[in-house]
Protein backbone atom coordinates (compact mmCIF):
# COMPACT_ATOMS: atom_id res chain seq x y z
CA UNK A 1 0.00 0.00 0.00
CA UNK A 2 1.27 3.48 -0.87
CA UNK A 3 0.86 6.80 0.92
CA UNK A 4 -0.65 9.87 -0.79
CA UNK A 5 1.72 12.33 0.89
CA UNK A 6 5.01 10.42 0.46
CA UNK A 7 7.62 11.59 -2.05
CA UNK A 8 8.85 8.06 -2.79
CA UNK A 9 5.30 6.73 -3.20
CA UNK A 10 4.72 9.47 -5.80
CA UNK A 11 7.91 8.36 -7.60
CA UNK A 12 6.68 4.74 -7.56
CA UNK A 13 3.34 5.87 -9.04
CA UNK A 14 5.13 7.85 -11.77
CA UNK A 15 3.74 11.19 -10.53
CA UNK A 16 7.30 12.45 -9.96
CA UNK A 17 10.02 11.58 -12.50
CA UNK A 18 13.17 9.70 -11.54
CA UNK A 19 16.24 8.30 -13.27
CA UNK A 20 15.32 4.64 -12.92
CA UNK A 21 18.02 2.00 -13.18
CA UNK A 22 15.91 -0.99 -12.07
CA UNK A 23 12.29 -1.81 -11.34
CA UNK A 24 10.27 -4.91 -10.58
CA UNK A 25 7.04 -5.58 -8.72
CA UNK A 26 8.69 -5.24 -5.29
CA UNK A 27 11.25 -2.44 -5.58
CA UNK A 28 12.44 0.53 -7.59
CA UNK A 29 16.03 1.75 -7.87
CA UNK A 30 16.91 5.20 -9.17
CA UNK A 31 19.75 7.73 -9.12
CA UNK A 32 19.81 10.05 -6.10
CA UNK A 33 19.31 13.69 -7.09
CA UNK A 34 21.84 14.80 -4.44
CA UNK A 35 24.59 12.17 -4.82
CA UNK A 36 27.06 11.65 -2.00
CA UNK A 37 29.35 9.46 -4.16
CA UNK A 38 30.21 9.02 -7.84
CA UNK A 39 27.40 6.45 -7.96
CA UNK A 40 24.53 7.01 -5.54
CA UNK A 41 21.39 4.97 -6.03
CA UNK A 42 18.28 4.66 -3.90
CA UNK A 43 16.47 1.33 -3.62
CA UNK A 44 12.93 1.86 -2.40
CA UNK A 45 10.35 -0.67 -1.34
CA UNK A 46 7.11 -0.61 -3.31
CA UNK A 47 5.25 -1.00 -0.03
CA UNK A 48 5.12 2.06 2.20
CA UNK A 49 6.52 1.75 5.69
CA UNK A 50 8.73 4.32 7.36
CA UNK A 51 11.15 2.32 9.48
CA UNK A 52 12.49 -1.20 9.80
CA UNK A 53 10.74 -1.36 13.16
CA UNK A 54 7.39 -0.86 11.37
CA UNK A 55 7.91 -3.80 9.02
CA UNK A 56 5.56 -6.68 9.54
CA UNK A 57 6.48 -10.19 8.34
CA UNK A 58 5.68 -9.23 4.72
CA UNK A 59 7.81 -6.09 5.05
CA UNK A 60 10.69 -8.09 6.49
CA UNK A 61 10.54 -10.45 3.50
CA UNK A 62 10.58 -7.42 1.20
CA UNK A 63 13.73 -6.03 2.86
CA UNK A 64 15.34 -9.46 2.56
CA UNK A 65 14.43 -9.56 -1.14
CA UNK A 66 15.91 -6.08 -1.69
CA UNK A 67 19.17 -7.00 0.05
CA UNK A 68 19.55 -10.09 -2.12
CA UNK A 69 18.72 -8.18 -5.34
CA UNK A 70 21.05 -5.21 -4.69
CA UNK A 71 24.34 -7.01 -5.57
CA UNK A 72 23.07 -7.70 -9.11
CA UNK A 73 21.86 -4.11 -9.51
CA UNK A 74 25.13 -2.73 -8.10
CA UNK A 75 27.19 -4.78 -10.55
CA UNK A 76 25.03 -3.59 -13.47
CA UNK A 77 25.73 0.00 -12.40
CA UNK A 78 29.53 -0.23 -12.32
CA UNK A 79 30.00 -1.15 -8.67
CA UNK A 80 31.86 -4.44 -9.12
CA UNK A 81 34.76 -3.14 -6.95
CA UNK A 82 32.50 -2.58 -3.97
CA UNK A 83 29.76 -0.38 -2.59
CA UNK A 84 28.25 0.76 0.68
CA UNK A 85 24.65 0.26 1.81
CA UNK A 86 23.04 2.71 4.22
CA UNK A 87 19.58 2.59 5.78
CA UNK A 88 18.91 5.74 7.80
CA UNK A 89 16.31 5.22 10.53
CA UNK A 90 14.70 8.30 12.06
CA UNK A 91 15.57 11.94 12.58
CA UNK A 92 18.80 11.37 14.50
CA UNK A 93 20.12 9.21 11.65
CA UNK A 94 19.38 11.91 9.07
CA UNK A 95 16.36 10.23 7.46
CA UNK A 96 14.60 12.90 5.39
CA UNK A 97 12.07 10.79 3.46
CA UNK A 98 10.10 8.53 5.77
CA UNK A 99 9.67 5.59 3.40
CA UNK A 100 12.04 2.64 3.78
CA UNK A 101 14.94 3.04 1.36
CA UNK A 102 18.47 1.78 0.99
CA UNK A 103 21.28 4.04 -0.24
CA UNK A 104 23.76 2.29 -2.56
CA UNK A 105 27.02 4.28 -2.77
CA UNK A 106 30.18 3.54 -4.72
CA UNK A 107 32.11 4.10 -7.92
CA UNK A 108 35.09 5.40 -5.94
CA UNK A 109 36.96 4.74 -2.71
CA UNK A 110 34.63 5.97 0.00
CA UNK A 111 35.84 7.66 3.19
CA UNK A 112 34.97 6.01 6.43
Amino acid sequence: MLSNDCLFCKIIEGKIPSSKVYEDDKMLVFKDIEPKAKVHLLAIAKTHFKLLSEADEKGQELVKYMLFKIPEIAKQNGLANGYRLIINQGDDAGQTVFHLHIHILGGETLPW
